[in-house]
């Protein structure tokens, strides 16, 4: 099964409105920092429900949002959540961005980023659509140091890359971008039951749980295109 059809399937499950809520826990953190500015022009790449452009449009006023995802049902709903004519959906390839040159000034992902056919190539596109001292915000869950995300892997039927924080690093410099910063964000907002509540559907332990949101939650790793 390809990522389009995948999450077309998710998209009429209503599950992507699921992912926004949780996925919000630690987005809304890493937006914050973002070095937006009034009338920027922002890429959020797997933008799923689009919840990312709708959130920066009211907190950060930019001028222009573009929600790119291979998913036609997830473009689908997003367009039908999203009532302002500023924030466009498109339907595109990660490693085949229909960007010109030095157009974009902000690029964001979350949990889109280790679905890239071709990470390393996504990372070149990024670099050649951003503007100079324009920024990519990575976020991801599903990453080596966090080993009780591995097991997502046989939850999906679409191959993943599994980087490590190290690696994150080095395969944005050697796309051209400068790192500027590199840290987990811990999910502080979801539940973890007591330890007699254990084990769950989906946890063997509380450790492992907190291990998950708490110690590691999601990484972000924050390139800039030099100016």
């Amino acid at each position: 099964m390809s990522a389009r059809e995948e999450f077309d399937d998710w998209a009429a499950d209503g599950r992507d409105r699921g992912m926004e809520e949780r996925h919000w826990h630690t987005a809304k953190h890493a937006l914050a920092r973002m070095p937006v500015e009034e009338g920027d022009t922002v890429l959020d790449l797997g933008t799923g429900s689009g919840y990312v452009l709708r959130a920066l449009r009211e907190t950060a006023d930019i001028g222009r949002g573009y929600g790119l995802d291979a998913s036609p049902e997830m473009l689908r709903n997003a367009r039908s959540y999203t009532d302002d004519p500023q924030v466009g959906f498109l339907r595109g390839d990660f490693d085949a961005l229909p960007f010109a040159t030095d157009s974009v000034d902000h690029v964001f992902s979350m949990e889109a980023f280790y679905y890239a056919e071709n990470p390393r190539r996504t990372l070149e596109e990024i670099r050649r659509i951003l503007r100079p001292g324009g920024t990519f915000y990575c976020a991801v869950n599903y990453y080596e140091e966090s080993e009780h995300t591995h097991e997502w892997q046989d939850n999906i039927s679409i191959d993943m890359t599994l980087w490590s924080a190290p690696e994150y690093r080095r395969a944005f410099r050697e796309a051209g971008l400068v790192v500027a910063e590199q840290d987990e964000i811990p999910d502080r907002e979801i539940e973890i039951p007591p330890a007699e509540a254990f084990p769950t559907d989906d946890w063997e332990s509380r450790e492992a749980m907190v291990d998950r949101y708490r110690t590691h939650g999601t990484l972000l790793t924050v390139g800039v295109a030099p100016a």
